[in-house]
């Protein structure tokens, strides 16, 4: 046995057995491996505006003030600038590198071995692996129809709950929940649990029709709650890393800036998305084209006989009718990046993001062209 095998014998079962978070491929790899010129990759909910022009001003006067100097460990103009927009204390906001960073020091602060964490499945990767790799037990409830299950949801929850998980909208399959069932399912949490309410894709669904404000909800409801929402997304900063919280009390994000890193979130990433939240003109060209190009994809799967699930997000979630990974296996030899869904009981389904309009129609050729390959038995080394 070798020194590094003894040490990794003796490394924690929590992290010996946790999953590796699927992150997807790059287009430059795509590129390379296929030798292919154009890629449609939509596999990460990328922004295909990416950022407003403001970024582009504000990065450039944040590389001419230099880089060697550390970064504001408090984030305090932007922290300043949301507790303005939101009305409240800048005391209660806590920042992340991406607000995935967040899902991992909330549950370092207030998760320990042994701890219950209730979610669901299918579910972001990382709401399940966070808390695994501190000890915790997952308890994954299954939708009901790719609709949000408020009843089992209810039931699963015990006096041993210390987090409930929720992304709404759903990542992966888009669906939310309206103001009567999170009213419900908040109305169910026992006391001493932490409600962790990931509104990643807040922005998109926003702009949707009856769109619950579930802020609003939170703080109605008198429970701990910590509201995660990104700069990754609607805002196109998925590069730069950042991320926020907003929690229920100051003490929450206190204990949580005690277990982040200090400068977890770097200069150029605090001026973009300071740059980014004051143009909101952007934000909403880029939630109108998503709303627009949702629908028109949506349609065009169903013509090809798909189901995608309901989606107030910037991609859609359906049923392959076979195994995703063949299916994406297809359309990379196509150019098109899409994400094979590999939790067990949805390993037939795929996420596609919406894109531009030139890629969600590349991504729509190139389903019909390897769907009809599939039907036809064309031979497998030639798909």
């Amino acid at each position: 046995m070798t020194p590094t095998d003894a040490l990794i014998q003796a490394l924690r079962p929590d992290i010996l057995g946790l999953p590796a978070y699927n992150a997807g491929l790059s287009a430059a790899h795509v590129r390379q491996q296929f030798g292919l010129t154009r890629i449609a990759k939509l596999a990460s909910n990328e922004n295909p505006f990416g950022a407003s022009a403001r970024v582009d001003a504000a990065l450039a006067r944040a590389l001419a003030d230099g880089v060697a100097i550390y970064p504001d460990p408090a984030c305090g103009a932007l922290r300043a600038a949301l507790a303005e927009r939101f009305g409240v204390d800048g005391a209660r906001l806590v920042f992340g590198n991406g607000s995935e960073d967040l899902l991992s020091v909330a549950a370092h602060t207030f998760l320990a071995r042994g701890d219950e964490v209730v979610t669901v499945v299918p579910s972001f990767g990382l709401h399940v692996i966070c808390p695994q790799s501190v000890g915790a037990r997952v308890i994954a409830v299954p939708m009901r129809g790719l609709e949000f299950d408020v009843d089992a949801l209810c039931a699963a929850l015990t006096r041993r709950t210390r987090m409930l998980v929720i992304s709404n909208p759903s990542n992966p399959v888009g669906c939310t929940m309206d103001a009567a069932q999170i009213k419900r399912l908040l109305s169910c949490v026992p006391p001493g649990t932490l409600v962790l309410w990931d509104e990643a894709y807040y922005e998109y669904a926003s702009a949707t029709p009856g769109y619950a404000d579930c802020l609003a909800l939170l703080a109605e409801s008198g429970l701990p709650w910590l509201l995660l929402r990104t700069f990754s997304k609607a805002y196109g900063l998925a590069g730069l890393r950042i991320g926020y919280g907003l929690a229920s009390d100051a003490r929450l994000t206190d204990l949580m800036n005690r277990v982040r890193t200090p400068f977890n979130i770097n200069h150029l990433a605090q001026c973009a998305a300071l740059a980014a939240l004051a143009d909101t003109a952007h934000v909403e060209a880029s939630v109108e084209h998503v709303s627009a190009e949702r629908e028109r994809m949506r349609a065009a799967l169903v013509a090809l006989s798909y189901a995608p699930a309901r989606s107030c997000a910037n991609f859609l979630f359906f049923d392959a009718h076979e195994d995703a990974l063949a299916l994406s296996q297809r359309l990379l030899r196509e150019g098109v990046i899409v994400k094979p869904w590999r939790e067990p009981g949805y390993t037939g389904c795929v996420r596609v993001s919406i894109g531009s309009r030139e890629d969600n129609d590349m991504f729509i050729d190139a389903l019909e062209r390897t769907a009809q390959r599939q039907i036809n038995g064309m031979p497998a080394e030639l798909l």
